[in-house]
């Protein structure tokens, strides 16, 4: 199909209702991500690192992205995508940066800076026989959160993800990730640093603290949502 077609197909399946021409269609298009998918892992994989991925989003997936947001077929990026994690916010900088080298065609997405409901990481997005694949560079703990996140989202409906749901839930997913920003940009700012004070010491311990306490909250809901259930 040419990219025109592509987006038609896109209109279509964002008003609706379904076909199953178009589902053909779409599982086709969504098959042509499969070369360049292996190709950039394969250079993810050769900086060392194993990712974990998938050739391509569910047909339902991408749907619900289409109807969900204002954007065209041929603009979504994350169709196809891997992730990797890594420790800290130093090493996420410095793997972004490597991947920008070795792969040279790559779109750097800090969702550290503009969080989406709370998500953080950093995307590369590079371009492979004129398609994008998505690299996700998570750290440890925004990997948790994102896990934690999903995991919710399950139980009370994928909305959660995208600003909605319970509103408590929201509130505490959204402390809990600033406080990962918050402990984390710490942590890094303190890597060039020879020795911190005791009073940054203290803050630091408490941003920590904060961490744990706004995870603490969401495993409890979470375990508390599947309580009422049974």
């Amino acid at each position: 199909m040419s990219r025109a077609q592509i987006d038609k197909l896109g209109d279509r399946l964002k008003v609706g209702p379904t076909t199953a021409a178009d589902l053909r269609l779409l599982d086709e298009y969504r098959q042509t991500f499969r070369a360049a998918y292996v190709d950039v892992v394969a250079a993810v994989a050769a900086l060392g690192f194993e990712p974990t991925g998938r050739p391509a989003k569910s047909t339902s997936a991408i749907i619900d992205k289409l109807r969900r947001e204002s954007i065209r077929l041929t603009q979504i990026q994350d169709i196809a995508g891997c992730r990797i994690v890594v420790m800290d916010r130093t090493q996420q900088d410095d793997v972004a940066a490597r991947l920008r080298e070795r792969l040279a065609d790559v779109e750097i997405v800090d969702r550290r800076v503009s969080p989406s409901h709370g998500y953080r990481a950093v995307h590369a997005v590079a371009r492979r026989q004129g398609l994008p694949v998505e690299v996700q560079i998570r750290t440890v703990w925004q990997h948790h959160w994102a896990e934690t996140s999903e995991r919710l989202a399950d139980e009370v409906g994928s909305g959660l993800k995208y600003g909605q749901g319970p509103p408590d839930l929201q509130r505490q997913m959204s402390h809990w990730s600033e406080a990962i920003a918050r402990w984390e940009i710490w942590l890094a700012s303190r890597a060039t640093a020879s020795k911190a004070t005791l009073v940054e010491q203290t803050e630091a311990e408490r941003e920590h603290q904060s961490v744990l306490a706004a995870r603490r909250r969401a495993l409890e809901s979470l375990a508390a949502i599947r309580r009422r259930e049974t």
